[in-house]
């Protein structure tokens, strides 16, 4: 019985690194679809969001079921309670690329944003999916300084965010309503997926120390 309860609790950990894997991979589609106007690869992300959904029905469940029925205490029972938290950080993350690959979609074949904004959006892609792959690192090895940098990575998506906003500014293209809304909201949801990425790594520290990771900033 206890060695089926350890498998059940190693199985939560390897389906949250899972999940990170296929958020990092479904931000990193969305970036492609919002820049060059990809109705497939938009599509396969919104579609492939479900894969995600599963996860987090079976990491949940599977969860509540040791809690009923094993009863575990001191750090099984935080490594429980931390890993029901990270599983819904990364369904929101996953959800939030969902939403990149709408915007995507509305405005394909077009590409969704201004190609004078494009670099930056692109560089929001990259540290999004950066974040989310380490997340996935910080779970796997509970390494709590590659968790504290994360914080870091999270302040250079809040600076690309501030850029992107400034830059439709200057730019005039914020004369567009339909284009404002869409950047900014473009901003917003990077801004979000990383913030939850970056939560999980909190989510890490706790479980390992009982303490929660201290921002900086």
């Amino acid at each position: 019985m206890r060695h089926s309860y350890h498998e059940d609790l190693d199985q939560i950990q390897t389906d949250l690194v899972e999940m990170t894997r296929l958020v990092g991979v479904a931000v990193s589609r969305a970036t492609y679809a919002l820049t060059d106007g990809n109705l497939e690869i938009a599509q396969q992300v919104i579609a492939g969001d479900e894969v995600v959904n599963a996860l987090y029905r079976e990491v949940e469940a599977r969860a509540y079921d040791l809690l009923a029925r094993q009863q575990p205490v001191a750090s099984d029972l935080r490594t429980l309670v931390s890993d029901l938290r990270m599983v819904v950080d990364l369904e929101r993350a996953g959800d939030y690329a969902v939403h990149l690959a709408k915007i995507a979609r509305r405005r394909a074949p077009q590409p969704a944003v201004p190609a004078e904004l494009r670099e930056t959006v692109l560089a929001m892609g990259r540290v999004a999916e950066a974040i989310a792959v380490k997340a996935g690192t910080v779970i796997a090895t509970q390494n709590i300084g590659l968790a504290g940098e994360l914080q870091a990575d999270d302040d250079d998506m809040d600076r690309l965010q501030r850029q992107l906003f400034h830059a439709l500014l200057q730019s005039g293209l914020g004369d567009s309503t339909e284009t404002a809304i869409d950047v900014t909201l473009v901003g917003r949801y990077y801004e979000r997926l990383a913030d939850h990425a970056v939560a999980v790594a909190g989510r890490v520290v706790f479980m390992v120390t009982g303490s929660h990771l201290v921002a900086t900033d």
